[in-house]
């Protein structure tokens, strides 16, 4: 049976996040949504100045925005530094989670030699491998494959059919989304006398407190030393994370991105989807790489890097890569023409 959603009342929720509240105290709000689809018994944000033609007509019934936006408003508000952070921790409130029984399910197949906390729980068709250890409030959802010697901290959730391949060890509060595979091999080859030899992939993984993976992105275990995740970086769906590879803490990367193997990336990253960073590289702390850049060189100076050319008309796009092709000839030749002008005075 669904649980109904819960109220909370406009002064409970400005004493519980430290925010400045104008409006009557005793407005109900029973859940969160958008400013243009909120009703009067709902809670939005402003954030983006995008959207701030929105707020004169908004039905919400209370706003979080900051100071100088709340001056516009015609509802009751929430005042906020940071609306969007505010936002989030309010609309966690009205978030509902099926609550996980603890114990084995009578389906999931355990090796003798696991160690589980009674408090965790082990769904329908879970497979447990031998050295596991298991830790209290862990969650395991169906499916799902734990290889040998792994280890979950206490309270990680793993959604339904994630794989920890070998020697993988989460930290606490660890959230994996469906279909995520972390400890396969990294692609380790040496080439010899007309074909491939694979590397043996001797190492781990090791995921930090509060990470969060997406659905279907892999991290792959190291080749000796362990790929490594600091605590509270956050992976987007589909990522590919190659051995050897060390993400700094609070790093969040978009879809898609990918990291190849023996990179170094710093704290308080952030990439953008589709982005690429090539192997054995460097980059630093509170450094931003956009959309669909490829990083083939060390980054160590904070801010916001780019590669690539920008979306434009493709008749436009087509007459620009005709000249790219000419470019060399015409960097030469202006070179020519300075230093013919520079001899003649």
């Amino acid at each position: 049976m669904r649980k109904p959603a819960p109220t909370f009342r406009l002064d409970e929720l400005a004493t519980r996040f430290t925010l400045e509240r104008h409006g009557p105290s005793d407005t109900l709000i029973h859940g969160v949504a958008t400013l243009a689809s909120a009703n009067r018994e709902q809670l939005a944000f402003l954030a983006n100045p995008r959207y701030a033609s929105q707020l004169a007509n908004t039905q919400a019934g209370v706003v979080v925005l900051t100071a100088d936006q709340a001056r516009h408003c015609l509802v009751p508000t929430l005042v906020a530094k940071d609306p969007y952070a505010a936002f989030a921790r309010i609309a966690t409130l009205f978030e509902s989670r099926p609550t996980a029984q603890p114990g084995i399910h009578p389906s999931a197949v355990v090796d003798p030699t696991a160690i589980i906390d009674p408090g965790a729980s082990i769904g329908p068709g879970c497979v447990i491998e031998q050295g596991v250890r298991i830790e209290r409030g862990a969650v395991i959802g169906p499916h799902g494959m734990i290889g040998p010697d792994c280890s979950i901290g206490a309270h990680s959730r793993l959604l339904a059919n994630v794989t920890l391949v070998t020697r993988v060890h989460l930290g606490q509060r660890v959230l994996i989304h469906p279909g995520a595979v972390l400890g396969a091999d990294g692609f380790g080859l040496a080439f010899s006398e007309e074909h491939w030899l694979k590397m043996p992939q001797l190492g781990g993984v090791k995921i930090g407190n509060d990470c969060e993976i997406g659905a279907n992105t892999t991290i792959d275990r190291g080749t000796l030393d362990d790929t490594i995740l600091e605590q509270d970086v956050h992976l987007d769906n589909q990522i590919q994370i190659a051995h050897n590879v060390i993400i700094g803490a609070h790093t969040a990367m978009a879809g898609c991105s990918a990291v190849a193997g023996s990179t170094h990336i710093g704290r308080y990253c952030l990439i953008g989807g589709g982005a690429g960073i090539l192997g054995h590289l460097e980059v630093g702390d509170r450094v931003t790489i956009t959309a669909m850049s490829l990083v083939t060189n060390n980054i160590r100076a904070s801010g916001e890097y780019s590669s690539g050319m920008p979306l434009q008309n493709h008749h436009l796009w087509r007459r620009n890569a005709v000249r790219l092709k000419h470019l060399d000839e015409l960097t030469r030749r202006v070179a020519a023409l300075e230093k013919e002008k520079t001899r003649h005075e």
